[in-house]
Order: structure tokens, then sequence, then C-alpha cells
């Protein structure tokens, strides 16, 4: 068979191929480039093109990337202390925010109730229908219808009615007493179809200090609220009269008249920790000098036979 002449790629001086020898090893032709090989050859010989060009997009770039947290931190506005309270100011003047005070008013307001005692006329040839009464305040502590105040605002009454919050009026009756701390317990004989039972909170944690607020019917006027600070713990009180001596009372600042008597002394948090019961006053005006006396509710829920805190 006749063999095929083998070349090599090498040429001649004169340009012409040479037949290699017979012994020489004949390399094999190469691959053709792949797809990647083929991009990247364009890539160099592009850069190769444009070498300037590519010089200085390569020095943007990497300046761009040294310079980075410093043009980024530019970017994120923070906003200053003075912009956060110009628009906290500009937010409560749309919608002011309610007082600790009025949250523990609308907390409490629908379990306080008026209370008036109705009593025989204390002399001779009393007109026809002619009464005396007694204002003064009490609280729900059961929603049917257990309702704590003073013993000195029903004491010896022929008749007591309470108002409730809604309006609703209803006579009630006294079924206990506690003497030694002021206190009565009445059951009101019809009550709201949704009364709300207040929250009662235990004193051991009370301070001098701690904020508080006085509801009642002061002078009949009401319901009315006061506010002011627990001044003292466990004083004692002892009426002008010197007929009864208070123990273990609760002494506060927020302003309380005839009328507040049975009357709720509140937290900012809304619970009853106290019974207002009386005022201190030197003079015969029996108007408020700035302190004020409460029974403990221990006391008080003790008077209406529930358990303790």
């Amino acid at each position: 068979m006749k063999r095929v002449p083998l070349y090599s790629r090498a040429s001649s001086r004169h340009g012409r191929l040479v037949p290699p020898a017979a012994d020489a090893e004949v390399e094999p032709p190469p691959e053709p480039p792949g797809p990647w090989q083929l991009r990247w050859r364009r890539v160099r010989a592009a850069v190769a093109r444009h070498e300037r060009i590519a010089w200085a997009t390569g020095a943007v770039a990497l300046a761009a990337i040294a310079g980075w947290p410093s043009w980024s931190r530019h970017v994120v506005n923070v906003p200053t202390f003075e912009q956060i309270d110009a628009a906290m100011r500009e937010s409560i003047a749309k919608e002011p925010l309610q007082s600790a005070a009025a949250n523990a008013y609308e907390a409490i307001i629908g379990s306080v109730v008026r209370v008036v005692g109705e009593h025989p006329v204390d002399r001779p040839d009393p007109k026809e229908g002619e009464e005396q009464k007694s204002v003064g305040t009490g609280v729900v502590i059961v929603d049917k219808g257990l309702i704590l105040t003073n013993l000195h605002v029903v004491q010896g009454a022929v008749r007591i009615k309470v108002t409730f919050s809604t309006g609703k009026e209803s006579e009630a009756t006294l079924i206990n007493v506690q003497p030694e701390n002021d206190l009565a317990v009445l059951k009101a004989e019809s009550v709201p179809d949704e009364l709300e039972a207040a929250t009662m909170r235990s004193t051991g944690g009370l301070r001098p200090g701690d904020e508080v607020i006085a509801v009642g019917h002061p002078f009949g006027i009401g319901p009315s609220v006061s506010q002011g600070v627990v001044s003292g713990l466990k004083r004692e009180f002892r009426s002008p009269e010197g007929k009864r001596v208070l123990t273990n009372l609760i002494q506060f600042d927020a302003a309380a008249n005839p009328g507040n008597s049975g009357g709720p002394l509140v937290t900012m948090d809304g619970h009853v920790v106290g019974i207002v019961t009386a005022i201190m006053n030197p003079t015969e005006a029996r108007t408020f000098i700035g302190i004020g006396f409460a029974v403990p509710i221990e006391n008080a829920a003790a008077a209406a036979g529930l358990p303790p805190f």
C-alpha cells in the first residue's frame, strides 16, 4: 500500500515544506479552542487595542471601592436629636397623650357610686316631708351590688340610696359594719346590667410619693377627681369630737372634702388601695387643707368578708 507522506509544520528557508525524517515523531494537530477561550482572546485583544481606557476604568473602580465606607455613610440620613424632638412634639400636638390620672379615672369611674343617707330631722316639730341627708361616695367591690363606703355616711339613716355611674338609682341595705375603721358594706337592691367592680390592690408596695387620685362627690358635686401623692403611711387620726380614733391610715394630699367620704383612693394603674375616710382641719370650716386619710384596702376587704390579698 502506498504510504501517505507526512509533513512537518516547519518551513524551509525557501518557504517549501520539508518532509520529516523517517524516524521523527509526528505531533498531533492542536484541538480547536473552546467558546470561553475564544471570548477571553477577544477580551484580551480589545484591552490591547484600548489599553488607556482599560487602565482608566480600573483606576476609577479601585477608587470607588477604597472610598466606599465614607461615601456610604453620607447615603444613610441619620436624624439628629433635635429632629427627633421636633417630630415628637409635632406628633403630640396633633394627638396629645392622655395623662396617667385620666387613665386611672377611666378605669375606676364605672365602679364609683353616689351614696345618700336619709336621716330623721333632729329637731322638734319638723315640717312635713322635711328630711336630713348625708352625702358620700361608695365603690363597687362585687358586681352583684356590694358597695364599700364610710360608716359615718349611712349610720342612723332610715333610708339609703345609691346612684351608679350609669345614672341608675337604687335603694340599698346596710349589711355589715366595721366601726373601728369607719367602714360599712351596702347591698344595692337593683344594679345596672353591666356593673363594673373595682380592682383592689394591696398596699404592701405603696410608698410615700406614689401618685394617687381621689374620686368622689365633694359637697354632692360629682363625680369629681383630684390628683396628689401618698404623703405617709400608718397614720393615726382622731375625730374633732374625739369620739373615734382611726389607726394605720394612708395619708394623702389629693383634694378631698365632705362628700368624698367612702370614695376610692386609686393608684395610677386604676387599682383601689384605700377608702377615703377623713380630712384634717383644725378649724370649723370642714374644708381641705392638704391632709386627707384613707383606710387601707386590706381592712376594707375584711369588712366586706373578702379574702386577703
